[in-house]
């Protein structure tokens, strides 16, 4: 193959080549679980989750009193960039410079096995006394449910601290119940 066809072939494979072609020109739809009207109903424990208030986070420990948190009632908690937080116990994973996160306080007013359900990624720390709480088991939501994380504890009577950190969004539903 010589000339001018060597040259047109030539054109074409150097174009195709540049081209990002057709799997990268579009990304893949992101595929959705349709959720039917008649979805499971939340467990009693987690059924505050369907009736959200409002709440702002706190970037530091004085700024909790503002940030109270009721045991089985669920907050849209609205986050902070992570740069201008200052939490009670560093995270152990506190996200990046363009992450989000707050913390919240409660009161447990009998022992028992607590979960921290949250609607997106994020990580999640309950801090009492200046240590982290372990935690006992982690899980995810019901399906159909809008609850993406569960963390359980096992509390004492007290007031906590929970920390949310390394967020991508700047809002995160919480909900904080006491299990049977």
């Amino acid at each position: 193959m010589g000339g001018r066809q060597g040259l047109v072939l030539g054109t074409i494979i150097l174009a195709m080549a540049a081209s990002p072609g057709p799997a990268a020109a579009q990304p893949a739809p992101a595929v959705e679980a349709a959720c039917p009207a008649d979805a499971a109903p939340l467990p009693p424990e987690l059924a505050g989750w369907t009736a959200r208030t409002p709440l702002a986070a706190a970037a530091d420990v004085p700024g909790l009193a503002g940030a109270r948190l009721t045991i089985g009632g669920a907050v849209d908690l609205s986050l902070l960039p992570t740069p201008r937080l200052h939490y009670a116990l560093r995270p152990e994973n506190p996200g990046g410079s363009v992450s989000n996160g707050g913390m919240a306080s409660f009161a447990v007013e009998r022992e028992g096995r607590y979960r921290v359900a949250i609607s997106s990624a994020a990580w999640i720390d309950v801090v009492r006394d200046g240590a982290v709480v372990a935690s006992v088991a982690h899980g995810r939501g019901p399906a159909c449910s809008g609850i993406r994380k569960m963390v359980d504890f096992t509390l004492q009577p007290g007031d906590y601290v929970l920390q949310i950190a390394g967020s991508g969004s700047p809002a995160i539903s919480v909900l904080v119940a006491r299990l049977p």
